[in-house]
């Protein structure tokens, strides 16, 4: 029996060390965002991703939050959106229902994508959240961190956006400055044109 233990007992705290450190390493999701310009790199990095909202549904304060205070503090902590409608508008493969105000694109500790948008403009409250498939079992903690970052700012940057909405068959501008929120009805922006004809 004792020879047994000494055998089993390395074994077992082996194991003990080494799951207690995959976990430590994972304490503090960092996230870096990806701009504008490394949009490309990004999306030929996870190309083969099996993208998923799953392990992402768990309610934090910030699924309670007016997107458009969300995207002042998106604005403050991480700095412009990877993509807005006006990057997407006008590319080929745009239409009208893929119309969205904002994405932010991340890397979560240097490997896990991760993508946030607005589910309907400044007219909802939360965001959409995907994730690679792979890494369902982080997902819940890097969303938590991710609320927590963003609802620990105080003082919120200005932003301005525009958003078109489909179901209003309406365009928009909104944005947040002076402390306040804003989201206007507007003719189409300059350069920004819809094609319905599909």
């Amino acid at each position: 029996m004792n020879k047994k233990l000494r055998i089993v007992l390395p074994v077992i705290l082996f194991a003990l060390v080494i799951t207690t450190s995959a976990f430590a390493q994972f304490e503090e999701p960092e996230f870096k965002k990806i701009d504008t310009e490394r949009a490309e790199w990004f999306m030929n990095k996870f190309e083969d991703v099996s993208w998923t909202g799953r392990g992402l549904y768990r309610k934090t304060d910030l699924d309670d939050t007016q997107t458009n205070e969300i995207r002042a503090r998106l604005q403050t902590v991480f700095g412009a959106p990877t993509k807005t409608l006006e990057d997407l508008i006008n590319t080929d493969s745009f239409r009208p229902g893929q119309a969205i105000q904002f994405e932010y694109w991340f890397t979560v500790n240097d490997s896990i994508p991760l993508m946030v948008l607005d589910v309907d403009g400044p007219f909802t409250d939360g965001l959409v959240f995907g994730g690679a498939s792979k890494y369902i079992d982080l997902m819940p903690q890097i969303k938590r961190t991710f609320a927590r970052k963003l609802l620990e700012v105080e003082a919120l940057d200005p932003f301005q956006d525009y958003f078109y909405s489909p179901e209003r068959e309406q365009w928009f501008k909104v944005a947040y400055k002076n402390g306040k929120y804003k989201t206007k009805e507007i003719s189409s922006p300059d350069g920004m044109t819809i094609d319905f004809d599909y």
